[in-house]
Protein backbone atom coordinates (compact mmCIF):
# COMPACT_ATOMS: atom_id res chain seq x y z
CA UNK A 1 0.00 0.00 0.00
CA UNK A 2 1.16 3.20 -0.61
CA UNK A 3 2.32 5.47 2.21
CA UNK A 4 -0.61 7.09 4.46
CA UNK A 5 -0.53 9.32 7.29
CA UNK A 6 -2.54 8.62 9.63
CA UNK A 7 -3.80 11.85 12.54
CA UNK A 8 -4.22 10.76 16.36
CA UNK A 9 -5.60 13.00 19.11
CA UNK A 10 -5.64 11.41 22.32
CA UNK A 11 -7.84 13.32 25.22
CA UNK A 12 -5.95 12.38 28.25
CA UNK A 13 -8.71 12.89 30.86
CA UNK A 14 -11.90 11.66 28.49
CA UNK A 15 -13.83 9.19 30.97
CA UNK A 16 -11.76 9.82 34.02
CA UNK A 17 -14.71 10.32 36.19
CA UNK A 18 -16.76 7.43 35.14
CA UNK A 19 -15.19 4.64 37.23
CA UNK A 20 -15.64 6.47 40.65
CA UNK A 21 -19.10 7.80 40.26
CA UNK A 22 -18.97 11.08 38.32
CA UNK A 23 -20.94 10.31 35.11
CA UNK A 24 -18.12 12.50 33.15
CA UNK A 25 -15.11 14.40 33.43
CA UNK A 26 -15.93 17.91 32.45
CA UNK A 27 -14.60 20.50 35.16
CA UNK A 28 -14.16 17.30 37.77
CA UNK A 29 -10.78 16.15 36.69
CA UNK A 30 -8.94 16.92 40.12
CA UNK A 31 -12.26 15.18 41.82
CA UNK A 32 -11.72 12.24 40.32
CA UNK A 33 -8.38 11.63 40.84
CA UNK A 34 -9.00 12.47 44.26
CA UNK A 35 -11.05 9.59 44.25
CA UNK A 36 -8.84 7.49 43.11
CA UNK A 37 -9.81 7.31 39.16
CA UNK A 38 -7.04 6.42 36.73
CA UNK A 39 -6.91 7.48 33.37
CA UNK A 40 -8.01 4.73 30.25
CA UNK A 41 -7.87 6.84 26.89
CA UNK A 42 -4.27 6.37 26.30
CA UNK A 43 -4.86 2.68 26.82
CA UNK A 44 -8.08 2.27 25.16
CA UNK A 45 -5.76 4.67 22.01
CA UNK A 46 -3.19 2.05 22.27
CA UNK A 47 -5.68 -1.14 22.11
CA UNK A 48 -6.76 0.27 18.32
CA UNK A 49 -3.19 1.19 17.50
CA UNK A 50 -2.42 -2.43 18.11
CA UNK A 51 -4.42 -3.31 15.01
CA UNK A 52 -2.77 -1.08 12.65
CA UNK A 53 0.92 -2.54 13.31
CA UNK A 54 0.81 -4.74 10.79
CA UNK A 55 1.18 -1.84 8.67
CA UNK A 56 3.46 0.05 10.30
CA UNK A 57 6.10 0.82 8.18
CA UNK A 58 3.76 2.56 6.06
CA UNK A 59 2.27 4.98 8.00
CA UNK A 60 3.32 8.16 9.56
CA UNK A 61 1.38 9.58 12.46
CA UNK A 62 0.92 12.66 13.13
CA UNK A 63 -0.36 13.64 16.64
CA UNK A 64 0.08 15.99 19.91
CA UNK A 65 2.99 16.50 22.25
CA UNK A 66 3.30 13.95 25.16
CA UNK A 67 -0.24 12.26 26.55
CA UNK A 68 -2.11 13.41 23.80
CA UNK A 69 -0.75 11.12 21.58
CA UNK A 70 2.91 11.66 21.18
CA UNK A 71 4.20 9.32 24.01
CA UNK A 72 2.03 6.53 22.73
CA UNK A 73 2.67 6.39 19.11
CA UNK A 74 6.93 6.52 19.34
CA UNK A 75 6.75 3.98 22.16
CA UNK A 76 4.94 1.64 19.71
CA UNK A 77 7.67 2.32 17.30
CA UNK A 78 5.22 4.54 14.71
CA UNK A 79 7.22 7.01 12.39
CA UNK A 80 6.30 10.25 13.97
CA UNK A 81 5.38 14.18 13.30
CA UNK A 82 4.55 15.76 16.57
CA UNK A 83 2.34 19.55 16.81
CA UNK A 84 4.99 21.75 18.79
CA UNK A 85 4.34 21.98 22.57
CA UNK A 86 2.79 24.25 24.46
CA UNK A 87 4.16 25.34 27.42
CA UNK A 88 1.21 24.23 29.87
CA UNK A 89 1.42 20.61 32.03
CA UNK A 90 -2.14 20.05 31.28
CA UNK A 91 -3.98 19.38 28.31
CA UNK A 92 -7.38 21.87 27.72
CA UNK A 93 -10.18 21.78 25.49
CA UNK A 94 -8.50 24.18 23.29
CA UNK A 95 -5.42 21.55 22.99
CA UNK A 96 -7.79 19.44 21.30
CA UNK A 97 -9.16 22.08 18.75
CA UNK A 98 -5.45 23.34 18.30
CA UNK A 99 -4.68 19.85 17.52
CA UNK A 100 -7.37 18.56 14.91
CA UNK A 101 -6.67 21.95 13.14
CA UNK A 102 -3.12 21.02 12.42
CA UNK A 103 -4.03 17.43 11.67
CA UNK A 104 -6.13 19.01 8.46
CA UNK A 105 -3.32 21.37 7.80
CA UNK A 106 -0.90 18.74 7.28
CA UNK A 107 -3.27 16.30 4.72
CA UNK A 108 -3.77 13.32 6.85
CA UNK A 109 -5.97 10.30 5.28
CA UNK A 110 -7.72 9.98 8.72
CA UNK A 111 -8.01 11.37 11.83
CA UNK A 112 -8.78 8.93 15.04
CA UNK A 113 -9.46 10.58 18.00
CA UNK A 114 -9.63 8.89 21.61
CA UNK A 115 -12.33 10.66 23.76
CA UNK A 116 -16.20 10.69 24.61
CA UNK A 117 -18.62 12.92 23.64
CA UNK A 118 -17.12 16.32 25.27
CA UNK A 119 -14.14 15.88 22.61
CA UNK A 120 -15.95 15.11 19.63
CA UNK A 121 -17.86 18.15 20.34
CA UNK A 122 -14.50 19.87 20.48
CA UNK A 123 -13.22 18.39 17.02
CA UNK A 124 -16.27 18.61 15.13
CA UNK A 125 -16.07 23.24 15.68
CA UNK A 126 -12.75 22.40 13.17
CA UNK A 127 -13.48 20.26 10.89
CA UNK A 128 -13.63 21.06 7.37
CA UNK A 129 -13.73 19.80 3.72
CA UNK A 130 -12.90 16.67 2.88
CA UNK A 131 -11.46 15.60 6.62
CA UNK A 132 -12.28 12.30 8.06
CA UNK A 133 -12.46 11.06 11.73
CA UNK A 134 -13.31 8.24 13.73
CA UNK A 135 -13.54 8.01 17.43
CA UNK A 136 -11.99 5.14 19.70
CA UNK A 137 -14.49 5.31 22.64
CA UNK A 138 -13.11 6.38 26.16
CA UNK A 139 -15.60 8.53 27.73
CA UNK A 140 -18.31 7.78 30.07
CA UNK A 141 -21.46 9.10 27.46
CA UNK A 142 -21.02 8.60 24.26
CA UNK A 143 -24.22 9.01 22.42
CA UNK A 144 -22.64 10.51 19.09
CA UNK A 145 -22.87 7.86 16.55
CA UNK A 146 -18.97 8.41 15.15
CA UNK A 147 -17.16 6.03 17.28
CA UNK A 148 -16.19 2.80 16.97
CA UNK A 149 -18.01 0.51 18.92
CA UNK A 150 -14.84 -0.61 21.19
CA UNK A 151 -11.15 0.79 20.53
CA UNK A 152 -10.28 -2.49 18.64
CA UNK A 153 -13.15 -2.42 16.02
CA UNK A 154 -11.37 1.45 15.61
CA UNK A 155 -8.73 0.29 14.98
CA UNK A 156 -9.62 -2.67 12.54
CA UNK A 157 -11.58 0.24 10.90
CA UNK A 158 -8.83 2.64 10.18
CA UNK A 159 -6.64 -0.49 9.09
CA UNK A 160 -9.25 -1.25 5.80
CA UNK A 161 -9.92 2.49 5.50
CA UNK A 162 -6.15 3.18 5.37
CA UNK A 163 -5.50 0.30 2.75
CA UNK A 164 -8.56 1.15 0.71
CA UNK A 165 -10.73 -1.78 1.56
CA UNK A 166 -13.18 0.34 2.87
CA UNK A 167 -13.70 3.97 0.99
CA UNK A 168 -17.19 5.18 1.67
CA UNK A 169 -17.50 7.88 3.93
CA UNK A 170 -20.35 9.00 5.36
CA UNK A 171 -21.82 12.20 7.74
CA UNK A 172 -22.68 11.45 11.33
CA UNK A 173 -24.40 13.51 14.03
CA UNK A 174 -21.97 15.10 17.11
CA UNK A 175 -24.60 15.10 19.80
CA UNK A 176 -23.43 15.87 23.69
CA UNK A 177 -25.63 16.51 26.96
CA UNK A 178 -24.47 19.30 29.65
CA UNK A 179 -23.48 17.28 32.40
CA UNK A 180 -24.12 19.60 35.17
CA UNK A 181 -27.39 18.94 34.54
CA UNK A 182 -26.65 15.33 33.37
CA UNK A 183 -25.01 14.97 37.65
CA UNK A 184 -28.56 16.56 38.65
CA UNK A 185 -30.19 13.67 36.28
CA UNK A 186 -31.71 15.98 34.21
CA UNK A 187 -31.27 14.97 30.25
CA UNK A 188 -30.52 17.80 27.48
CA UNK A 189 -28.97 16.30 24.25
CA UNK A 190 -27.92 18.79 21.45
CA UNK A 191 -26.44 17.74 18.09
CA UNK A 192 -23.70 19.90 17.47
CA UNK A 193 -23.11 19.59 13.87
CA UNK A 194 -21.53 16.31 11.69
CA UNK A 195 -18.21 14.91 11.48
CA UNK A 196 -17.40 12.50 7.97
CA UNK A 197 -16.22 8.96 9.25
CA UNK A 198 -15.48 5.73 6.98
CA UNK A 199 -19.67 3.75 6.18
CA UNK A 200 -19.06 0.31 7.50
CA UNK A 201 -21.81 -0.54 10.38
CA UNK A 202 -20.57 -3.53 11.50
CA UNK A 203 -17.94 -1.37 13.25
CA UNK A 204 -19.52 1.88 14.31
CA UNK A 205 -22.07 2.12 17.18
CA UNK A 206 -25.22 3.66 16.53
CA UNK A 207 -26.88 6.70 18.11
CA UNK A 208 -28.50 6.44 21.46
CA UNK A 209 -32.47 6.23 21.67
CA UNK A 210 -34.41 7.09 24.44
CA UNK A 211 -37.28 4.76 25.84
CA UNK A 212 -40.49 5.51 24.48
CA UNK A 213 -43.79 6.70 26.34
CA UNK A 214 -45.44 3.47 24.31
CA UNK A 215 -43.52 1.25 26.25
CA UNK A 216 -44.20 1.86 29.92
CA UNK A 217 -46.43 -0.51 30.53
CA UNK A 218 -43.70 -2.82 29.50
CA UNK A 219 -41.49 -1.81 31.59
CA UNK A 220 -43.84 -1.44 35.06
CA UNK A 221 -44.51 -5.41 34.27
CA UNK A 222 -40.52 -6.17 34.09
CA UNK A 223 -39.81 -4.30 37.42
CA UNK A 224 -42.87 -5.92 38.85
CA UNK A 225 -41.71 -9.11 38.31
CA UNK A 226 -38.21 -8.29 39.38
CA UNK A 227 -39.18 -7.12 42.60
CA UNK A 228 -41.13 -10.16 43.19
CA UNK A 229 -38.64 -12.40 42.61
CA UNK A 230 -36.13 -11.14 44.39
CA UNK A 231 -33.97 -12.80 47.40
CA UNK A 232 -33.53 -12.05 51.00
CA UNK A 233 -30.40 -11.63 52.14
CA UNK A 234 -28.86 -10.89 48.65
CA UNK A 235 -27.52 -7.62 47.68
CA UNK A 236 -28.79 -5.84 44.56
CA UNK A 237 -26.32 -3.61 42.38
CA UNK A 238 -29.32 -1.53 40.16
CA UNK A 239 -27.62 -0.10 37.46
CA UNK A 240 -28.30 3.03 35.46
CA UNK A 241 -31.40 3.86 33.31
CA UNK A 242 -35.24 4.24 33.38
CA UNK A 243 -36.03 0.47 33.37
CA UNK A 244 -33.61 0.04 36.24
CA UNK A 245 -35.64 2.68 37.66
CA UNK A 246 -38.70 1.82 37.54
CA UNK A 247 -38.08 -1.42 39.85
CA UNK A 248 -36.84 1.32 42.35
CA UNK A 249 -40.10 2.91 42.10
CA UNK A 250 -42.24 -0.75 42.31
CA UNK A 251 -39.65 -0.95 45.64
CA UNK A 252 -40.63 2.49 46.95
CA UNK A 253 -37.32 3.41 47.08
CA UNK A 254 -35.39 7.15 46.18
CA UNK A 255 -32.97 5.91 42.87
CA UNK A 256 -30.35 7.56 40.91
CA UNK A 257 -31.19 7.44 37.78
CA UNK A 258 -27.94 7.92 35.85
CA UNK A 259 -25.79 6.23 38.45
CA UNK A 260 -25.86 3.19 40.74
CA UNK A 261 -27.56 1.99 43.85
CA UNK A 262 -27.48 -1.07 45.98
CA UNK A 263 -30.30 -2.77 47.56
CA UNK A 264 -30.26 -5.11 50.37
CA UNK A 265 -33.94 -6.80 51.81
CA UNK A 266 -35.86 -4.26 49.89
CA UNK A 267 -34.63 -1.45 51.74
CA UNK A 268 -32.14 0.91 49.82
CA UNK A 269 -28.33 0.87 51.70
CA UNK A 270 -26.62 3.07 49.61
CA UNK A 271 -27.62 5.74 46.73
CA UNK A 272 -24.98 6.68 44.04
CA UNK A 273 -22.07 4.08 44.17
CA UNK A 274 -18.89 3.24 42.57
CA UNK A 275 -16.15 0.57 41.87
CA UNK A 276 -14.47 0.28 45.40
CA UNK A 277 -17.30 1.49 47.16
CA UNK A 278 -19.24 -1.35 46.03
CA UNK A 279 -16.84 -4.09 46.64
CA UNK A 280 -16.43 -2.93 49.81
CA UNK A 281 -20.50 -2.27 50.99
CA UNK A 282 -21.14 -5.87 49.57
CA UNK A 283 -18.40 -8.09 51.34
CA UNK A 284 -18.93 -11.66 50.72
CA UNK A 285 -22.51 -11.29 51.33
CA UNK A 286 -24.68 -13.36 48.11
CA UNK A 287 -24.90 -10.63 44.73
CA UNK A 288 -27.29 -9.70 41.89
CA UNK A 289 -26.59 -6.98 39.15
CA UNK A 290 -29.71 -5.68 37.67
CA UNK A 291 -28.91 -3.72 34.25
CA UNK A 292 -30.50 -2.63 31.06
CA UNK A 293 -29.52 -2.24 27.61
CA UNK A 294 -28.21 1.07 25.69
CA UNK A 295 -31.88 2.31 23.56
CA UNK A 296 -30.41 1.98 19.81
CA UNK A 297 -26.66 0.81 20.74
CA UNK A 298 -27.05 -2.19 22.86
CA UNK A 299 -24.64 -1.54 25.15
CA UNK A 300 -24.82 -3.82 28.24
CA UNK A 301 -21.50 -2.09 29.69
CA UNK A 302 -19.11 0.30 29.08
CA UNK A 303 -21.67 3.10 28.21
CA UNK A 304 -22.49 5.36 31.13
CA UNK A 305 -22.76 2.80 33.58
CA UNK A 306 -18.46 2.79 34.18
CA UNK A 307 -19.27 2.63 38.17
CA UNK A 308 -19.53 -1.44 37.09
CA UNK A 309 -15.88 -1.51 36.92
CA UNK A 310 -14.15 -5.22 35.83
CA UNK A 311 -13.26 -5.55 39.62
CA UNK A 312 -17.42 -5.61 40.36
CA UNK A 313 -18.57 -7.21 37.76
CA UNK A 314 -16.07 -9.93 37.91
CA UNK A 315 -17.04 -10.35 42.25
CA UNK A 316 -21.09 -10.43 40.68
CA UNK A 317 -20.23 -13.36 37.93
CA UNK A 318 -22.19 -13.23 34.82
CA UNK A 319 -24.89 -15.92 36.38
CA UNK A 320 -25.50 -13.08 38.63
CA UNK A 321 -26.44 -10.26 36.09
CA UNK A 322 -29.89 -9.84 35.67
CA UNK A 323 -30.60 -8.17 32.59
CA UNK A 324 -33.55 -6.00 31.40
CA UNK A 325 -35.09 -4.71 28.22
CA UNK A 326 -38.63 -4.27 26.43
CA UNK A 327 -39.23 -6.23 23.42
CA UNK A 328 -39.70 -3.25 21.64
CA UNK A 329 -36.04 -2.09 22.50
CA UNK A 330 -34.77 -5.23 21.57
CA UNK A 331 -36.66 -5.52 18.22
CA UNK A 332 -34.73 -1.98 17.58
CA UNK A 333 -31.41 -3.73 17.74
CA UNK A 334 -32.17 -5.37 14.66
CA UNK A 335 -30.58 -8.59 15.32
CA UNK A 336 -27.25 -7.04 16.49
CA UNK A 337 -25.93 -8.39 19.77
CA UNK A 338 -25.83 -7.00 22.79
CA UNK A 339 -22.36 -5.31 23.39
CA UNK A 340 -20.09 -4.98 26.14
CA UNK A 341 -16.76 -2.72 26.40
CA UNK A 342 -15.47 -2.90 29.84
CA UNK A 343 -12.20 -1.92 28.83
CA UNK A 344 -10.57 -5.26 29.92
CA UNK A 345 -10.43 -7.59 26.99
CA UNK A 346 -10.55 -10.80 29.39
CA UNK A 347 -13.61 -9.87 31.21
CA UNK A 348 -15.46 -8.93 27.78
CA UNK A 349 -14.50 -12.73 27.07
CA UNK A 350 -16.07 -14.02 30.09
CA UNK A 351 -19.27 -12.00 29.78
CA UNK A 352 -19.83 -13.28 25.98
CA UNK A 353 -22.45 -15.29 25.37
CA UNK A 354 -26.31 -16.20 25.55
CA UNK A 355 -27.64 -14.52 28.46
CA UNK A 356 -31.91 -14.34 29.26
CA UNK A 357 -33.16 -10.86 29.03
CA UNK A 358 -36.72 -9.98 31.44
CA UNK A 359 -39.00 -8.73 28.94
CA UNK A 360 -42.53 -8.94 30.45
CA UNK A 361 -43.96 -10.48 33.58
CA UNK A 362 -42.34 -14.14 33.70
CA UNK A 363 -41.28 -13.53 30.47
CA UNK A 364 -37.65 -13.56 28.99
CA UNK A 365 -36.28 -13.82 25.46
CA UNK A 366 -32.48 -15.44 24.75
CA UNK A 367 -30.22 -12.74 23.42
CA UNK A 368 -26.45 -13.26 22.52
CA UNK A 369 -23.66 -10.99 24.18
CA UNK A 370 -20.55 -10.46 22.48
CA UNK A 371 -17.48 -7.73 22.85
CA UNK A 372 -17.99 -4.31 21.54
Amino acid sequence: MEHKKLGLIVNPVAGLGGSVGLKGSDGMVEEALARGAVPQSERRAQVALQELLEIRDSITVYTGPGSMGGDLAEQMGFSCVIMEARTAAATTAEDTRALSVWLQEQGVDLILFAGGDGTARDICTTATGDAVFLGIPAGVKIHSPVYARSPATAGRLALLYLRGQVVDVTEEDVLDIDEEQYRQERINTRLYGCLRIPRESDYTQCRKCSSSSSEEDSIAAIADYVADTMKKDTFYIIGAGTTTRAVMRELELENTLIGVDLVYNYELVAADVYGKQILELIGDKPVKLVVTVTGGQGFLFGRGNQQLTPEVLRRVGKENIIILATKDKIVKLRGQPLLVDTGDAQLDQYLSGYHQVICDYNETIVCKVCPG
